[in-house]
């Protein structure tokens, strides 16, 4: 049975190309945590924590995650055997909560497996698509303008879909300055829970838009706001942040909380309660897509791969390298068709060359938690 001798920690700095902007406030650069999982033969994978730098979006933030990892997940994993990539979450359920500390590890392991049995990352978790969908996620602007010249921009490049952020100074009529820029795109709001129900009538008028889904306009804990405001609303409702797990998943499903849920392999704990997810939403009838963290090219190479599981039908967040990075730190880059797609690779693993020589200059620092 396979064991990890040892895992290695690693955070980095990566400014992005532009700032990002969301309800939480805005992004320059990202402070990301890799994961470089050694086995007894020394065959490597890799994986990334996805938390923010602060805790915004979860409870997790990066700090709170290398603590975590480094004093409790990494040893509960580390010198035990295991049967399979899918035993690693087990390994670590004495831990409550932590999901996205918890992904870094074990898709790290899925990376080493594929590896191992020299496969696709893809193939060894049952993905039937090769060729994945693809779409942008645009944050808050300055102005209406630049954010109508930023749609353009990735309009032009083949994306599927546009998603842009929302909040409650930026919202209706900057939905309608779009729609009047460029019509029927396929096009959806992000709230990042912005908003609550005494803001209905606000979330009604939305549905004049035609859009495509409105994202998690209610708490980030709720699913039972979020179901009467479903009943009230013609958009449909997709759920993000309050989806942790398959248990989330399904009791949000019975409410009619939303008709739609954006599967992130971090909140969830990794690939395999992701496919858990996908599988109870595929049977209700409910269409996932792959949301994005601002990830580097690891973690973009993990969505990728989990993305072509048969339930994934919308365009996700997965978009190319040179949106958020001068630099990555995988080779070649990730890119995208000019019909907005990307086709996983065929290459063992996650299919793509970690660049060492690029991690090693933007490391802030590191350790290793060995079986001693």
């Amino acid at each position: 049975m396979p064991i990890i001798r040892s895992i290695e920690l690693i955070e980095i700095n990566l400014p992005l190309v532009h700032f990002f902007e969301t309800s939480f406030g805005r992004t320059y650069e990202r402070r990301i945590i890799l994961v470089r999982v050694e086995d007894a033969d020394g065959a490597e994978g890799w994986g990334e924590v996805t938390c923010g730098e602060e805790p915004g979006y979860s409870d997790e933030w990066t700090d709170s995650a290398w603590v975590t990892m480094g004093k409790i997940l990494a040893p509960m994993v580390v010198g035990k055997e295991y049967g399979s990539a899918e035993d690693v979450f087990g390994l670590m359920k004495r831990a409550r909560g932590h999901r996205m500390a918890k992904s870094g590890i074990e898709t790290a392991c899925w990376d080493l497996e594929a590896k191992k049995l020299g496969v696709p990352l893809w193939r060894n978790l049952g993905g039937v698509n090769q060729t994945i969908r693809c779409g942008v996620s645009i944050g808050i602007q300055d102005t209406v303008e630049q954010l109508c010249e930023k749609i353009r921009i990735e309009l032009d490049a083949g994306y599927q879909r546009i998603k842009i952020k929302i909040a409650p100074h930026w919202d209706y009529d900057v939905i309608r300055q779009v729609r009047e820029h460029f019509g029927d795109i396929p096009l959806m709001g992000d709230a990042n829970s912005a908003y609550t129900l005494d803001d209905i009538d606000k979330l009604k008028s939305l549905d004049e838009f035609n859009l495509m889904m409105l994202e998690q306009p209610l708490s980030n804990e709720d699913i039972i706001d979020h179901a009467k405001l479903q009943a009230q609303i013609k958009t449909p409702i997709c759920l993000d942040e309050p989806i942790k797990s398959p248990e989330d998943a399904r009791k949000a499903i019975e409410l009619g909380s939303g008709k739609i849920i954006n599967l992130k392999n971090g909140r969830v704990g990794g690939h395999v309660q992701s496919k858990k997810i996908e599988a109870i939403c595929r049977e209700s009838g409910i269409p996932v897509w792959c949301g994005g963290m601002l990830e580097s090219g690891i973690g973009r190479a993990h969505n990728i791969a989990i993305s072509t599981l048969a339930g994934y039908t919308m365009p996700g967040d997965v978009s190319a390298s040179k949106r958020y990075w001068h630099e990555d730190i995988i080779e070649p880059d990730v890119s995208v068709a000019a019909n907005g797609t990307i086709v996983a690779p065929e290459g063992p693993g996650i299919g793509f060359a970690v660049k060492r020589d690029r991690i090693d200059k933007a490391t802030v620092r590191r350790i290793t938690i060995d079986a001693g």
